[in-house]
């Protein structure tokens, strides 16, 4: 099987470029999953999305496959942004993704199946810093990994 891949960058010079594989089927077609995360990030950078982060969580966590972190300026910004992705989970074939966060627009979850975008004002994205949590191994896996 081969992977589509694309580059989403960041605008911090701390963080590095994250790639982002995107499944084909054998047919070479995109999969379900793969138009879907292709379809919502080009709507945030369409939306001019800051800082777009990209983490597999295929083998980490049965919730979903991908998840997608960006910033919006302003909660205008981020409600703006919420409703591009929303729109682009629409196009891509998912008839209504969960969501959360719109009235105050600080932190917006979109559930997208197997794609959860999140989207935050600067200040709450630090504060949870959810690329952390999820980025590194967990400590059953550490451990599982040195006794091996």
């Amino acid at each position: 099987m081969t992977a589509l891949t694309s580059m989403v960058h960041s605008e911090t010079p701390l963080a590095a470029p994250h790639p982002v594989a995107v499944s084909q089927d054998p047919s070479g077609s995109l999969s379900e999953t793969g138009k879907l995360v292709r379809n919502v990030l080009h709507s945030l950078e369409d939306a001019k999305a800051e800082d777009i982060v990209s983490i597999d969580l295929r083998g980490k966590t049965s919730i979903a496959d991908m998840m997608l972190v960006a910033s919006g300026r302003s909660t205008v910004h981020v409600g703006a942004i919420a409703d591009r992705v929303i729109k682009a989970c629409k196009e891509a074939g998912l008839a209504s993704p969960r969501v959360e966060g719109i009235p105050n627009c600080d932190w917006v979850l979109i559930d997208a199946h197997d794609v959860i975008v999140h989207v935050f004002r600067p200040e709450v994205r630090q504060f949870y810093n959810l690329e952390k949590m999820w980025s590194g191994d967990r400590p059953a896996e550490r451990g599982a990994r040195s006794s091996a």
